[in-house]
């Protein structure tokens, strides 16, 4: 009785199925099979195990890549998710001209990366860019970031913030708006100060919502690649290189696919780490609810 629904179950599911198989399951499976290979251009594969894993592990690039990617992965992450928050509580306490507003903060959304980060690349040129110019006006010098892997780096997690900056405020706006009105009134009357109930109500409940939007973004951010790319290409001497733009390198500048492939593979464990740890942290936070 209950066999033929799960039997119709799979075969209206099985279309989605083969999607998957076709476009993640099967090229992860020959990248992994890629991994344990050395090969290049024009060339076969020649089995070599795990020695390109642990080529990549005693690669000094790798780990000034890794380092660099931890900092500002972090760094665009969790500021992201405090404008975000912030904006979107301005949002749903009211806004003047909220329609025209909200266009404004999901501008950049509509907007292509690359053109995003050329425009951001014209304005901060150091000889003519309009903020660059004005930021060396008010006296914090000529911000070289070109020559500077520090100044590059943060520059580069200004304009990730800026792209990305309308998801989280999506994410964090519709989690507000679902939280009961009721609650809130109930709180005023016992007199609970406006502080008091974000920190008591709004917070609380605003848990799944918030690690939801953390999976996301540290996913998205942890594979970062056209902001640092498009800005320095990793310089100077490849001191502002991220993993996606190391993997980048190995595999089309040096065309060693076996390193890339590994590359890519430890990327993908990275982020399956990270998002395992917050699934868990959202699934406590819920059990506790």
């Amino acid at each position: 009785m209950h066999s033929r629904p799960r039997l119709t179950t799979w075969l209206y599911m099985s279309p989605l199925h083969l999607l998957l198989l076709a476009i993640l399951t099967i090229p992860s499976l020959y990248v992994l099979w890629l991994s344990l290979n050395e090969s290049s251009y024009g060339t076969g594969l020649t089995w070599v195990g795990l020695d390109n894993y642990r080529a990549v592990f005693e690669d000094g690039y790798f780990w000034r890549a890794a380092v660099n990617t931890f900092f500002v992965v972090n760094g665009v992450v969790y500021v992201e998710l405090l404008l975000g928050l912030a904006l979107a509580t301005l949002f749903v306490s009211g806004v003047p001209l909220r329609g025209l507003m909200f266009a404004c903060v999901l501008m950049p959304y509509a907007i292509s990366e690359v053109v995003a980060v050329l425009v951001w690349k014209m304005m901060m040129d150091p000889s003519v860019g309009a903020i660059a110019r004005s930021l060396e006006g008010m006296g914090f010098g000529m911000l070289n970031w070109s020559a500077s892997p520090v100044i590059g780096l943060t520059l580069v997690g200004v304009i990730n913030i800026w792209t990305h900056l309308p998801f989280t405020f999506l994410m964090i706006y519709a989690g507000l708006l679902a939280i009961d009105s009721s609650l809130y009134e109930a709180a005023q009357i016992d007199g609970a100060t406006r502080w008091q109930r974000f920190m008591r109500i709004t917070l609380p409940l605003l848990v799944p919502t918030l690690l939801i939007t953390l999976i996301f973004r540290l996913i998205f951010a942890f594979r970062m690649f056209s902001e640092v790319w498009l800005l320095t290409k990793g310089g100077p001497a490849r001191m502002s290189e991220v993993l996606a733009v190391y993997l980048y390198q190995h595999g089309f500048r040096y065309g060693d696919f076996g390193i890339a492939s590994a590359t890519g593979w430890m990327m993908v464990l990275g982020s399956l780490l990270l998002a395992s740890v917050f699934l868990l942290a959202m699934q406590r936070s819920m059990k506790g609810a």
